[in-house]
């Protein structure tokens, strides 16, 4: 495994259309607002893409949603089990290895890190991970859309057919979203994170709405427009991610936008700071 050689931000600008981006559970399932109106994206959806993304490129993923399971194991205590050199650093009692051996084994836990804590055995080992993410914010406040439908058909065997029932679904108008994000070196290093690591994250951000479609969110969307890559001269970085963040700035030309070409991004520059600009698929 390769070495991580100097700090990574990076800026991701997604457009929505017509889709609800992250649906809030705590509030009928409607897309996530601040309470200025401003459209919001968890950190941890976000991080949900990117290992479906890193699983369909063929890396192996300890945190795998129900559907995407691969291994047949129905649980995060089972995967970790099936490993059998955590198991023997875990009968050895050696915290270190244990996470060692987690981080070689799986691309998210080296990347984002993870908590293994499972009553059975006794197991409580943390992992902190480089790669960091924000939560994305819609560079205007949302307008949402609500729809009310039917479920016209009978989910148990009855009598006589069941009445329709009623329900709501929601989505943001149009939007654009910003999620930000770094890589810090000093965490790659305990993690064994390499630079080929960080080329397979760029291009998970990049094809991030990729293989992601559903009734909430039809293909065509979700897009990510541009993607943003800063790349520091030095492994702690000479310049701070909040400041490197500030230099991408984005405003609507028009007073309702409604695709990406209505935003005028501007995007300043720092001495000795390498930018690379990628489009979005």
């Amino acid at each position: 495994m390769g070495e991580f050689t100097n700090k990574i931000d990076f800026e991701v600008l997604v457009m929505v259309q017509n889709a609800n981006p992250n649906g809030d559970p705590l509030n009928g399932n409607r897309p996530r607002e601040t309470y200025d109106g401003y459209g919001e994206i968890s950190d941890v959806c976000i991080k949900r893409k990117i290992r479906n993304r890193l699983q369909d490129m063929g890396e192996n993923i300890f945190v795998q949603s129900d559907e995407r399971a691969d291994d047949e194991c129905k649980s995060l205590s089972d995967r970790a089990k099936k490993n059998e050199a955590m198991q023997k650093a875990q009968k050895e009692k050696d915290r270190d290895k244990y996470a060692e051996e987690a981080c070689k084994s799986w691309m998210d836990v080296r990347s984002f890190g993870q908590v293994f804590a499972f009553k059975d055995g006794n197991v409580s080992v943390g992992v902190r991970g480089p790669v960091s993410i924000h939560s994305a914010f819609s560079v205007l406040p949302v307008s949402i859309d609500s729809m009310q439908i039917t479920k016209s058909v009978n989910s148990e065997t009855k009598d006589k057919k069941s009445s329709d029932t009623m329900g709501m679904k929601h989505k943001v108008h149009s939007a654009l979203y910003v999620i930000k994000g770094s890589i810090n070196h000093q965490l790659a290093e305990k993690t064994g994170f390499s630079d080929e690591d960080a080329e397979k994250i760029k291009e998970a951000l990049r094809t991030l709405f990729v293989n992601d479609s559903s009734s909430a969110r039809p293909d065509g969307s979700m897009e990510v427009c541009r993607l943003y890559w800063w790349k520091h001269n030095c492994p702690m970085g000479q310049y701070s991610s909040a400041k490197v963040h500030r230099l991408v700035k984005v405003e609507a030309k028009v007073d309702d936008p409604k695709v990406f070409e209505d935003y005028e991004i501007i995007v300043d520059s720092l001495p000795d700071l390498d930018l690379e600009e990628i489009e979005g698929i």
